[in-house]
């Protein structure tokens, strides 16, 4: 079958563009050929610095026909629901409908019936469309066009079945050529297909394959290496971006002076990597930096290279001289001093949250109460809160803002008798700063980590600066993933919304309250302002330094559940990335539990257990004694004082349902003290004993017996059955 290329040659594409271009450049022509009648069955891209293109093989001539029937609303519809279903349907008028019956009455049912097109000429429609639609990061407009593209775009190869497809786009050409490397290779090149396509490019010295670029790269790096017995220190994300500047690539090793190697080997590597895109390399018997590099060309130099190195290792250098002074101004001083502190103060946080230091002092307050749920050390946890910050006014981070609490962990593992714990935290409590970033495991490191981004998310949601739709200019979508990550990979048990009050007890001795920024104002007490647990506790700093008189911002009693919530919603991605059920999340938090572990740990059992068949029933049957509940309730045949009532066993008159006032009296009680036992798994066990009771119950009973007191007995059954299953969960949320 026809083969489709597609070639979209520019200017330049920026590095780490071109992966994500590549998805949805698969993505949007597998949506637009679907809607078009044609399903691929496989989408293949490429793309190099100054092409982005893919190939599907196997495609038909032509899209197939449409012969299917469209149901449409009722005979005598308002009119609007009629000219909607006309358009939908692409019918003129009602006329051109049929009218069937059913047992719910006559409604309209459109045939349709369209031949198919020619596949040429649906690529020919589609691509302009999604072109001018792609969704770069950042483009602009060329010279000689109004579209909007990551770079000017030069050319429009498309080949179907090995024909030239001309594809219209303002300014663009659409030629059936592509053109080789720039300096190597520049001439044009008219394929047939495209293995002749990726051939030719080749000879041209361009690779299309982002991963041949990729394995090439760390081969050639891997065996530079070797030649010097040395250790190639990879690099994942500088391996792509490099991937992306070269479309012919060419490794070298360089060599630099020793003499820098007295420099913290974290300021090295992101010289190398940040400013000149190399790679660092070790030596692997000491573990220790080596005075090379592996640097990636675009060329094959006449003299193998070794002005390009010698060239790099001049620039590199210059940024290491730069470094090196930065790095010896900073050592002349400790980490911590009032200079610096003085700094910190001011330099603003955010306009209503204050200074740094301000924030230093709140999530030095939070860590605090954080150790006796994560067992860290206080006076370590302080010292580090205190020195977490510092070097963000150092020389070093100035210059190099990326290596952030790394200077900090140098400088002070400079110290006499410096803590190996609060080192690793200055360093860590940024941790994580992404999905794929380890989470701290030093205990202080994790309190601090916690504390900072709990304290930022508290801050901001004080304020009502919350992420709005896909804005989220603090990050705090981030940071709360962040504290999802360090309490579920860390195990901590922390409730987040236990209720504390103002009244003093919540805060022993007011030592982070009355006592740190003055006495309490009147309004501020126990019966206007309740604090949740830790999140609580974090909004009740920043209501204290708004009241100190430093602040402008405003304060919600409701702020600390909806932060809540708002966990809640980052949790819910989290696992529905593993494969986990939104609504199971939804039906565990209705149960107002605030504990992550256990949250996660009932989501597990539950979803476990809706897949047996047991499960399923039981859920099913659960369904169908709320809708009698909730119908008598709505009747105001039955009430939640009633629901309260107990059952008379001596009233039951059916077998089915004393063997399901049995089950009840058996399983609930065994249900509830696997539940506080956290035995999720056993508590579910113990509910799947229902399943048979309950299915004989509805197959055998009627629930509404004209006796009252029959009908009662048979209510508060279905009562007792809706009350055990909400000992593990929220069985109404639960879809299906």
């Amino acid at each position: 079958m026809p083969q489709l290329l597609l070639e979209l040659f520019s200017e330049e594409i920026p590095a780490r563009m071109q992966k994500r271009a590549e998805e949805d450049l698969a993505r949007a022509f597998g949506e637009k050929l679907k809607a078009a009648g044609l399903e691929p069955k496989a989408i293949k891209t490429f793309s190099s610095p100054r092409r982005l293109g893919l190939v599907i093989e196997d495609l038909p001539a032509k899209a197939a026909d449409v012969n299917e029937e469209k149901k449409g609303p009722r005979v005598g519809a308002p009119g609007q629901a009629i000219q909607g279903f006309l358009k939908s349907a692409g019918l003129s008028s009602i006329d051109q409908a049929q009218v069937v019956e059913d047992k719910k009455g006559a409604f309209y049912v459109a045939k349709i019936e369209r031949a198919g097109r020619a596949t040429a000429t649906i690529v020919q429609e589609i691509t302009p469309e999604i072109v001018r639609a792609f969704p770069w990061p950042k483009s602009m407009r060329s010279a000689s066009s109004d579209l909007q593209w990551v770079r000017p775009l030069h050319n429009v190869l498309c080949l179907f079945d090995g024909a030239p497809v001309k594809i219209e786009i303002e300014g663009v050409g659409a030629k059936p050529e592509t053109f080789g490397h720039r300096f190597l290779g520049p001439g044009a090149i008219k394929p047939r297909d495209f293995a002749d396509y990726a051939a030719k490019l080749r000879d041209a010295k361009v690779l299309i394959d982002r991963e041949e670029r990729k394995a090439i790269i760390l081969e050639q790096a891997k065996k530079l290496c070797a030649d010097k017995k040395l250790e190639l220190v990879e690099d994942i994300g500088l391996l792509e971006e490099v991937c992306g500047l070269v479309e012919w690539p060419v490794t070298l090793r360089g060599d630099m002076d020793p003499a820098f190697l007295d420099l913290p080997g974290e300021v090295i590597r992101l010289s190398m990597r940040t400013h000149q895109k190399y790679f660092a390399v070790r030596d692997p018997k000491s573990g220790k930096l080596a005075p090379h590099f592996i640097t990636v060309a675009n060329v094959e130099a006449k003299d193998g290279g070794k002005a390009i190195a010698a060239g790099n290792a001049r620039v590199l250098s210059a940024r290491l001289n730069d470094a090196r002074f930065f790095w010896v101004t900073d050592k002349k001083t400790p980490l911590y001093t009032d200079e610096r502190r003085d700094k910190l103060k001011k330099i603003v946080f955010h306009q209503k949250l204050g200074s740094v230091w301000d924030k230093v002092e709140r999530v030095k307050a939070l860590a605090a109460e954080l150790c006796a749920a994560t067992g860290a050390d206080v006076e370590s946890v302080q010292r580090a809160a205190e020195l977490a910050k510092m070097d963000l006014v150092t020389e070093t981070v100035g210059e190099f803002p990326e290596l952030q609490g790394q200077v900090g962990r140098q400088l002070y593992a400079l110290e006499k008798g410096a803590n190996a714990s609060i080192a690793a935290a200055i360093e860590d409590h940024y941790r994580p700063l992404g999905p794929n970033d380890r989470v701290p495991e030093d205990k202080v490191a994790l309190t601090l980590a916690l504390s900072d981004k709990l304290d930022t998310l508290a801050g901001f949601w004080a304020i009502d600066e919350k992420p709005t739709g896909s804005s989220d200019p603090y990050a705090l979508r981030r940071a709360a993933l962040g504290v999802i990550r360090i309490v579920l990979e860390r195990g901590l048990r922390i409730e987040f919304n236990s209720y504390h009050t103002l009244d003093g007890k919540a805060f022993p001795d007011g030592h982070h309250g009355a006592a740190r920024y003055g006495r309490l104002p009147d309004d501020m007490s126990a019966d206007n302002i309740g604090q949740s647990g830790k999140l609580g506790f974090a909004l009740w700093n920043h209501r204290a330094v708004e009241h100190g008189g430093r602040l402008q911002g405003s304060f919600s009693r409701d702020a600390a559940p909806d932060l809540l919530a708002f966990l809640a919603d980052r949790l819910k991605v989290q696992l529905r990335d593993q494969g986990k059920r939104h609504d199971l999340v939804d039906a565990v938090f209705a149960l107002g539990d605030d504990d992550l572990v256990r949250i996660v740990a009932r989501v597990e059992a539950l979803d476990a257990f809706l897949k047996t068949e047991d499960g399923a029933n039981l859920l099913a049957g659960y369904k169908r004694a709320a809708n009698i509940l909730a119908a008598e309730e709505k009747k105001g045949k039955w009430s939640a004082d009633e629901a309260q009532g107990q059952v008379d066993a001596s009233k039951l008159a059916e077998p089915a349902e004393k063997a399901l006032h049995a089950a009840l009296e058996s399983a609930v009680p065994t249900a509830r003290s696997a539940v506080e036992k956290e035995d999720f798994a056993s508590a579910m066990k113990a509910l799947a004993g229902l399943r048979a009771p309950v299915d004989e119950f509805f197959e055998k009973v009627l629930v509404n017996a004209e006796d009252a007191m029959l009908r009662r007995n048979r209510l508060l059954l279905l009562s007792r059955l809706r009350e055990a299953l909400s000992a593990v969960a929220d069985f109404s949320k639960i879809e299906g």
